[in-house]
């Protein structure tokens, strides 16, 4: 049996995993990730108790219990490069023996769910609602350097979509990937849903510009006028399509549902965004823990 080596698989002194800091008894089952490192704690207020608190870098993580219900709330920063590292991190520490560095025979699959904000990009879609990504679109080309990346995408619709954007060769190629449907049919119900884009960066590959002038000027609109089979692109952000693709790759159940804080397309901005977090964050744990 392969035994994974120190260069790949790297181990604090403490036996944690190298960027998380966890041990395999630190994490849920049931993860809830966000970008933001502060929003942990406002999420873990709502826990009936809490059994570890554990800092890495931006990397933050409580684990305890609501309603009987043990959960994760984990901070992965922003972007799919933390998410590349979040997401194999969290398979190594319940898929890899740390202490012998050897993949263990069973499987062992957990529910990731990611809790962000977000711009809409149609303008039916106010401000302050929620979206719950159905699909996550890639734009961000991580998928691309892991082998099977074909396996679990849907190619009819990513393949649509290319053609319809006339997708430039210059750019990562796209790819689009399906939220795992157990978690849809238990999280979803009243959110609108859709396509949700998945940017590399907040600036240029989401059509704002400021002092640089963008290679792709009609990017927004080509997201908002796409349609495939009634399925719209609802929302911009930076890390939902990475947790699909790695999750179906490594057999973890994902989902991502966003508070929208702006709509894109109408230019308004939330006058209370807080407000609107505070507000899914309790919708969110009510639907994982009963």
């Amino acid at each position: 049996m392969r035994i994974i080596e120190e260069s790949e698989l790297i181990i604090n002194p403490d036996g944690s995993i190298y960027h998380l800091n966890l041990l395999p008894e630190h994490l849920a089952d049931d993860i809830i990730v966000v970008g933001d490192p502060q929003r942990v704690e406002i999420i873990s207020n709502y826990f009936d108790d809490i059994e570890y608190k554990i800092y890495n870098r931006e990397f933050v993580t409580h684990t305890g219990h609501l309603n009987g219900k043990r959960l994760t709330v984990l901070a992965t920063g922003i972007g799919t490069d933390n998410i590349d590292i979040v997401m194999n991190e969290l398979d190594a520490i319940v898929n890899i023996d740390l202490k012998t560095r050897q993949i263990k025979k069973e499987r062992k699959s957990l529910n990731i769910v990611r809790l962000g904000t977000s711009g809409a990009l149609q303008k039916d879609i106010p401000v302050d609602s929620f979206v719950f990504s159905s699909y996550g679109l890639g734009l961000d080309g991580l998928l691309n350097f892991y082998e099977g990346n074909q396996n679990v995408i849907e190619k009819e619709m990513t393949n649509e979509f290319i053609s319809f954007s006339n997708w430039d060769e210059e750019f990562s190629r796209p790819y689009i990937v399906k939220a795992s449907s157990s978690l849809e049919d238990r999280i979803s119900r009243g959110m609108y849903k859709g396509i949700t884009a998945t940017a590399p960066g907040f600036y240029g590959p989401q059509g704002r510009q400021l002092r640089l002038k963008l290679a792709n000027e009609n990017i927004n609109k080509t997201l908002e006028t796409f349609n495939f089979n009634n399925h719209l692109i609802t929302n911009f952000e930076m890390e939902t399509s990475a947790i699909y693709g790695l999750g179906k790759l490594l057999g973890h159940k994902t989902a991502t549902v966003c508070a929208i804080i702006a709509n894109r397309y109408s230019r308004t901005y939330s006058k209370d965004h807080k407000k609107t977090v505070v507000k899914l964050i309790e919708t969110l744990l009510d639907r994982l823990t009963k």
